[in-house]
């Protein structure tokens, strides 16, 4: 099985498939649109092109391994009661045919009240009412749960509230390696975020108007050899959450944010790379360069991939042209190394999909006459496709 990483195509949104060379499959937000379920709109059926990676168990459920949530906005859930299980995995129905979670993974954010920074759409509830019921099962038995009841926990919550259910939470800078409590080698992922709540009011606050998204690096095997790929994706993380990890991470750890494809946070927001706004400095706004460190570890030929709309430089953000130039300058001021989701569509109608082999990441195309693969978004052919890390 090749590993790779898929991003579909949901506008101002996050829909990714991460495919590990074990056939395991995590699924990491999703924004699926109204007009998506249209037969009769032109929008990307994203769904059908989602189940058309997705195998089913042997009751003939349609499954994801995991489902990662990194934080609950509207596009970042939608969809999810319309084409997802939700409760007890005997009570699925075969006539609704809804995919089934075997494992969530979930910031701790939708555990809390809604406030006037965390407020949750009725999809971001339903996925907050499933970690309850996953997480009082796990505390009635235990490791006991069967698949489609497990839950891990990205992340502590504050005032010891996931102090009784350590087995099942990653604290920021633990490792995750089981998805589903299979341990296969097949990936690592760094847990950056969300941090745990401070005594500084003040940073706190900050941080909190920031989003408290997860933020993974995944290391991911091609062709059962280890490291092949690093992903980093940070949901709508933004510029203090950034900056506060290139201060404590930077340096002598600064490999620990190193990728070989970056989901640009926020889908390409400005915000991310700056505390200025645009709209009121223009191009005098400054870039946080403890942030933009943090986004620019680099490795040889590495991307970055924007999940968001057409970029236009006359429309407001995001998406930002002008984080698109920073990140551009960042690849080495490659621009065929920067990508937007919205764009692959439009030229190609298929979603932005990359694989990840012994021999490297390679962009797959639509064509033979645009070649079996590009390497790594530059455009060469499978024989020029370059080893990568």
């Amino acid at each position: 099985m090749t590993a790779s990483i898929t991003f579909f195509p949901v506008d101002n949104g996050d829909m990714t498939l991460l495919t590990f060379d074990n056939d395991q499959t995590l699924l990491i937000d999703m924004h699926v649109r109204k007009a998506a379920d249209n037969a009769d709109d032109d929008t990307p059926d994203v769904m059908a092109d989602l189940r058309s990676r997705l195998k089913r168990d042997a009751k003939g459920r349609m499954f994801v391994d995991g489902f990662l949530l990194s934080h609950p906005d509207k596009d970042h859930i939608g969809g999810l009661e319309t084409h997802f299980h939700l409760g007890p995995p005997d009570e699925w129905k075969k006539d609704d045919d809804k995919i089934l979670i075997r494992e969530m993974w979930s910031s701790p954010v939708v555990f809390r009240r809604a406030s006037k920074t965390h407020t949750l759409c009725d999809d971001a509830k339903a996925w907050a009412k499933e970690a309850r019921r996953r997480v009082a099962l796990y505390r009635e038995k235990g490791t006991a749960t069967i698949e489609g009841d497990r839950i891990q926990i990205m992340g502590e919550d504050e005032d010891g509230k996931t102090d009784d259910i350590l087995a099942i939470v990653v604290k920021a800078d633990e490792l995750v390696t089981k998805l589903n409590r299979v341990a296969a080698d097949t990936f690592e992922a760094g847990l950056f975020a969300p941090l745990p709540q401070g005594d500084d009011e003040e940073l706190d606050e900050l941080l909190a108007k920031n989003r408290s998204s997860v933020i993974l690096r995944f290391s991911i095997r091609g062709g059962g050899i280890p490291d092949k790929c690093r992903f980093l994706t940070g949901g709508d993380a933004e510029v203090a959450i950034w900056e506060r990890l290139w201060n404590k991470h930077g340096g002598d750890r600064a490999d620990w944010l190193s990728y070989d494809i970056l989901q640009a946070p926020h889908h390409c927001s400005w915000h991310s790379l700056s505390y200025d706004s645009y709209s009121d400095c223009g191009e005098d706004a400054e870039v946080c360069e403890g942030a933009r460190s943090a986004l620019a570890q680099i490795r040889k030929g590495a991307i970055i991939v924007a999940s968001s709309k057409t970029i236009d430089p006359e429309d407001a953000d995001p998406p930002s042209d002008r984080a698109k130039r920073e990140y551009i300058s960042i690849v080495d001021d490659a621009a065929d190394r920067f990508l937007c989701v919205a764009d692959v569509w439009n030229d190609e109608q298929r979603a932005l999909q990359y694989d990840i082999t012994s021999s490297g990441v390679t962009k797959t195309v639509k064509t033979a006459a645009k070649a079996a693969v590009a390497a790594l978004g530059i455009g060469a052919t499978a024989s020029q496709a370059r080893a990568h890390g």
